[in-house]
């Protein structure tokens, strides 16, 4: 009976470490990630193209509205990079990470002082950006749309 008992903590006390370990371990995934997608916005906020590429995955591709259906980066450079020069700040106003997957909620706005609110959904891998999936946000729209 005592051994019954014995094992019994035992198995308990496995279950309460492995159980932290593992979320000590996706909360330090999510900490890496988040840091990641927020470099994202930083590289545009200080027009740096080396700071992005170095954080977007070989095989990226991006979504948007705009016509851009899984476009790939060298076609992503050409089309939306150059809304860096137009784009000055960026309030991120929610960001939800989940593992390999974040949502950012974000206003932005261009250098002369227009709103542009977007979500945009990430998927990480091996602490690189797989796919950005854009959303504009209601009849609000990216920089360089002339709206």
């Amino acid at each position: 009976m005592k051994t019954n008992k014995l094992l019994f903590k035992s198995i308990i006390i496995w279950m309460t470490i492995n159980s932290y370990s593992s979320f000590a371990q996706n909360a330090k995934d999510n900490m890496k990630n988040e840091k990641i997608v927020r470099e994202y916005y930083a590289a545009y906020e200080k027009k740096d193209w080396h700071m992005l590429d170095v954080i977007l995955a070989e095989g990226f591709t991006f979504t948007s509205p705009a016509g851009d259906d899984h476009i790939n980066l060298k076609l992503y450079k050409e089309r939306c990079w150059p809304n860096s020069a137009h784009t000055k700040k960026f309030d991120i106003q929610n960001i939800l990470i989940d593992g390999d997957v974040a949502f950012v909620c974000y206003n932005g706005y261009t250098n002369d002082g227009k709103l542009f609110r977007n979500t945009e959904r990430f998927k990480l891998k091996d602490g690189k950006i797989m796919e950005n999936e854009c959303f504009f946000g209601a009849g609000i729209n990216f920089p360089n749309s002339g709206k």
